[in-house]
């Protein structure tokens, strides 16, 4: 019993750091999800500008997300991890001068590799290979949750920051911009250096006889792994909620723009929103576990594009308080979505020796609105200004939400009866 208290407790520490190190290393390369008006009139690029760097950021995601999976099955989870970290906050540093487009797209290419080639697979295996097969749901409803809890305090701490400089110092937009950067930057810096070196790695305990098995080729892992009708459902449905989430990130812009609200109650709303994450991961990933994990994905998946679509006709008349208790709600369903999600990865049954080969496969298509989104964001806007651009933009979300739902029905049929 001490022993596995002892191995508890161990695993649930991994699990901590690994919770600090993903909610310091995307709240910056995000930072328009906050100041996105703040960001065009700082640097002085246009939306589809912005859109083109972060759709340089996705096509990295995509040329990477395979080799990150075959690197998270050879390289120990915390110098990955470190580095990631560390280089995410160099470019941080670069960041800050606000410098021309043209830098940007280098920078943002760099912020592709540093958190989508060394990070993410990393990242995604370390929480898989510590959580027992009934702790799936809840360790990455934590991950997620915690996560969220980390990036809103920080947003928190940001947009107070932001606003106290612009309205008690009277200070400039940039200038008020340029702390909240430093702000990440210097998080990401120190956490680096604390996971290389007092953090211990996150080993896979499997068992020795599948590692010291020879493995089989590449081609023959990956044809296992897309052999696998759960995989594809699996990613289907990562793809159609990471969609959700990435509409969450034109919320500011929308409300800004469509609603006349300012850029610091934006700011408030959408930390607001930041808070909703730690509530609904957790609470997604504890009732995946007691109940079943594809049956409470299909029903948040579906919430979350209700609320979504509901948004599409909230009227430019309706009140502060109505837009808040909107946004909340889809930010609630949307961040449990997320928090439960990948947790379809134990439903896969994918061997521990290329599970991170499977994550990488799997953050290939889940994650390809990376490369997308942002694009047809800025074109919408740009073609259609204002609220018909955005209601646009959230209807076709909207539409590949509902497929989502029965993509994780679909997928809660062949868990059941595969196990029954």
């Amino acid at each position: 019993m001490q022993i596995f208290e002892r191995n508890t407790l161990r695993r649930y520490m991994q699990l901590a750091v690994l919770i600090l190190a993903g909610g310091a290393i995307y709240p910056l390369v995000y930072l328009r999800q906050n100041f996105e008006v703040s960001i065009l009139e700082s640097f002085d690029i246009t939306i589809t500008q912005l859109g083109q760097c972060y759709a340089m950021l996705g096509v990295i995601f995509v040329v990477t997300y395979l080799p990150s999976g075959w690197l998270a099955d050879k390289i120990l989870p915390r110098w990955l991890v470190a580095f990631s970290l560390a280089a995410t906050g160099l470019l941080g540093l670069w960041f800050s001068t606000m410098p021309s487009f043209e830098s940007l797209l280098v920078i943002f290419a760099g912020w592709g590799i540093a958190t989508g080639l060394t990070f993410w697979a990393a990242l995604i295996k370390g929480v898989a290979v510590l959580a027992r097969r009934d702790e799936q749901g809840r360790f990455f409803g934590l991950l997620d949750g915690g996560r969220g809890l980390v990036e809103a305090i920080l947003a928190t701490i940001a947009v107070a920051w932001f606003a106290y400089s612009i309205d008690t110092l009277g200070q400039s937009t940039s200038d008020a911009l340029l702390k909240v950067i430093y702000l990440y930057v210097g998080y990401a810096l120190i956490l680096a250096l604390l996971i290389l070196f007092i953090i211990d790695d996150v080993k896979d305990e499997s068992s020795s006889a599948e590692t010291d098995a020879k493995a089989p080729s590449l081609l023959a892992d990956l044809r296992l792994i897309f052999g696998k009708t759960e995989v594809w459902l699996a990613a289907f449905c990562i793809l159609t909620g990471y969609q959700l989430f990435w509409a969450t990130y034109s919320f500011s812009g929308y409300m800004q723009q469509s609603y006349g609200l300012t850029a610091v109650a934006v700011g408030s709303i959408t930390v607001a929103k930041l808070w909703m994450r730690p509530i609904g991961a957790v609470a997604a990933g504890f009732i995946g576990d007691r109940f079943n994990r594809e049956k409470v994905l299909a029903f948040l998946m579906l919430s979350g594009t209700v609320a979504l679509a509901g948004l599409i006709v909230l009227p430019l008349s309706a009140s502060t308080g109505m837009l808040l208790a909107v946004v909340l709600f889809i930010g609630l369903a949307t961040y449990a979505v997320r928090g439960i999600f990948w947790a379809t990865l134990d439903s896969c049954e994918i061997p521990v020796r290329i599970k991170g080969l499977a994550i990488g496969a799997i953050s290939l298509i889940g994650y390809s609105p990376d490369v997308y989104l942002p694009l047809i964001n800025g074109f919408l806007l740009e073609k259609y200004p204002g609220k018909p651009g955005y209601s646009i933009y959230f209807a076709g979300i909207v539409f590949m939400g509902l497929l989502g739902t029965l993509a994780a029905w679909r997928l809660n049929v062949i868990v059941s009866k595969r196990e029954s």
